[in-house]
């Protein structure tokens, strides 16, 4: 077993057993809906003129990456997509019952923060390796992204053995590493989530996955294709994985706010 699937399994007791006590804020829901509810206002947006120059600056660094990466890049997430619609590719914790919304966030925190640490150590490592441990870091990195968000989906109390909070969960990775313009589509779906799910086929079976993996190509993290150009180091691997970690988890939270809410548009 890899230290991958190790982790998994320490965050999953984790999740099981937090217990540390906390001052209950009566105002709690009160400040997750309008910090929710700020996140939709900055997020729900046309692309500016900053957006497109990172696409414009994204699309030079691609040029700088041996087309052999590109396939790496492409295979790994085709296989991760695939795995996540058909369940066949990671193991899924248990939903936590009877909690409150504040104590479900307490556990995410520290999930987010396990994760981060596993995430900064692993890109550090290949980080330093340059482009050849690079490759090895990029489909590592989306199993640590995909593990993490199911520990998280777990502790909201949502149960990702069905196909359809898989599918939320790979829309909650979308909208993280996405454009803008692709975020604010993928936003419209999670608001109106109940609709969306009522029109999916019957049979996980009819869902065609192979379209749906092939929009993932465009979304590929800059600061994770600056790290598998050679000669960068480890330092670059190590802060890009931590930060990118911390900013899935946080939208996940958001995501996940917004069904607490029972959020609809």
């Amino acid at each position: 077993m890899d230290y991958l699937s190790r982790g998994f399994f320490v965050v999953s007791g984790m999740a099981e057993t937090l217990t540390d006590s906390f001052v209950q804020d009566p105002f709690y829901e009160e400040k997750a809906m309008a910090e929710m509810s700020a996140w939709l206002a900055q997020n729900k947006k046309k692309p500016a003129f900053l957006s497109r120059l990172a696409k414009i600056t994204q699309s030079g660094i691609n040029e700088l990456i041996p087309e052999k990466v590109h396939q790496v890049v492409t295979y790994a997430i085709e296989k991760m997509v695939k795995g996540v619609l058909l369940g066949t590719k990671f193991i899924t914790p248990a939903p936590l019952q009877g909690l409150n919304l504040q104590q479900r966030e307490a556990k995410v925190e520290k999930i987010i923060r396990i994760y981060q640490n596993t995430a900064s150590v692993e890109g550090a490592v290949t980080g330093a390796g340059g482009i050849l441990l690079g490759l090895a870091d990029f489909p590592a990195f989306l199993t640590i992204k995909m593990k993490m968000l199911f520990e998280i989906a777990a502790a909201y109390g949502y149960d990702v053995r069905k196909f359809e909070e898989r599918l939320y969960i790979l829309y909650v990775f979308k909208i993280t590493f996405s454009s803008q313009h692709s975020r604010n589509r993928t936003i419209g779906i999670i608001e109106n989530w109940d609709e969306y799910v009522a029109g999916l086929p019957p049979e996980t079976s009819d869902f065609d996955w192979r379209d749906f993996q092939l929009e993932y190509r465009d979304y590929l993290d800059l600061a994770k294709l600056v790290q598998l150009i050679p000669i960068i180091g480890a330092p670059v691997g190590a802060v890009a994985n931590y930060k990118l970690s911390a900013k899935l988890g946080q939208i996940a939270k958001q995501c996940y706010r917004m069904r607490h809410f029972k959020w609809d548009v």
